[in-house]
């Protein structure tokens, strides 16, 4: 069989013991060097183009159905639970508490619900919805059941590194937020993420108040295609009496972006990154959908 491998960056150290380990059962493998941003950016340019039987996709859970034979291998990875006992007095008095993690993590999920209950909380897990498969899983772009949640929980409890993952769901809910890092052996509070967010939004808003063109970006990464979004959001601008363009890519270039003088400002259909990581290097507002709503309800109102 000849198969294609991919992996994320943090897996790519794996990824020539793995293809020698498949050729020597026989196979044709070859590895994919691009840079892969989660299970809705599968490498199925590179797979067609060179002939692939298959695709196996690593370190992530099946996102979205690809016209394309894809095996999805989900990588568990035992972070150290040492960071846990200096997350028990920032949680003190939070009876009722929601733990959160990656797909790596899910599996050490009762454990860590077992040191909670051990510490008087009671531990509920947030339910798989749209692309989540677990129970207590968290996407960048999908929390599961989390604003369902909000009321009827004290606090949520992110296990896990970084910010991107737990900020989509820290959005979705009012509720004390904490981030119990094992990899930096840290414990935050994220609430403050929420007003910095709300902070940056009014200030994208604002800034598109007077734009006349709007480019909306659509991507062909196979689990960030939303043509009939972008398609509905172009018709909104122009039914508001403006322009508006598709601009479709697979990887979008901020400096590439920024030559497209013609444009005041972007829309971004694609992955929900890209607007508040990116956007002070397009110098252009960049919108998620709900802020040109935002936008076009505010101009329609003068």
């Amino acid at each position: 069989m000849k198969i294609l491998l991919q992996f994320p960056e943090g897996l790519k150290q794996k990824a020539l013991a793995k293809a020698k380990e498949l050729e020597a059962e026989g196979n044709w493998v070859a590895i994919s060097a691009s840079p892969t941003f989660g299970a809705c950016d599968l490498a199925l340019d590179e797979a067609r183009a060179i002939g692939a039987d298959k695709l196996v996709h690593f370190g992530h859970s099946e996102f979205c159905k690809a016209d394309f034979n894809v095996e999805y291998v989900e990588c568990s990875i035992s972070a150290p639970l040492g960071v846990l006992p200096l997350s028990v007095e920032p949680l003190d008095g939070l009876r009722r508490i929601c733990l959160l993690t990656t797909i790596q993590h899910v599996h050490q999920l009762p454990e860590i619900g077992k040191f909670y209950e051990s510490k008087g909380h009671e531990v509920v897990l947030n339910e798989p919805t749209g692309a989540t498969r677990k129970p207590g899983q968290l996407l960048g772009c999908d929390a599961g059941n989390v604003a369902e949640l909000d009321g009827s929980v004290d606090a949520f409890v992110y296990f896990g590194g970084g910010t991107f993952h737990p900020t989509g769901a820290l959005m979705q809910t009012t509720k004390p937020f904490f981030s119990v890092d094992p990899f930096r052996m840290n414990v935050e509070r994220l609430d403050r993420i929420r007003a910095e967010r709300a902070r940056r939004s009014k200030g994208r808003i604002v800034s598109a108040l007077t734009a006349r063109s709007f480019g909306i970006l659509v991507s062909t990464k196979s689990g960030q295609y939303h043509m009939e979004l972008a398609t509905a959001l172009a018709k909104s601008v122009e039914d508001a009496g403006l322009v508006a363009a598709i601009l479709v890519a697979n990887t979008f270039d901020f400096e590439s972006l920024g030559n497209l003088l013609e444009f005041d400002a972007f829309v971004n259909t694609a992955c929900p990154r890209l607007a508040p990581d990116d956007n002070g290097r397009l110098r252009k507002p960049l919108l998620s959908a709900e802020e040109l709503k935002t936008v076009l309800d505010l101009r329609n109102q003068k």
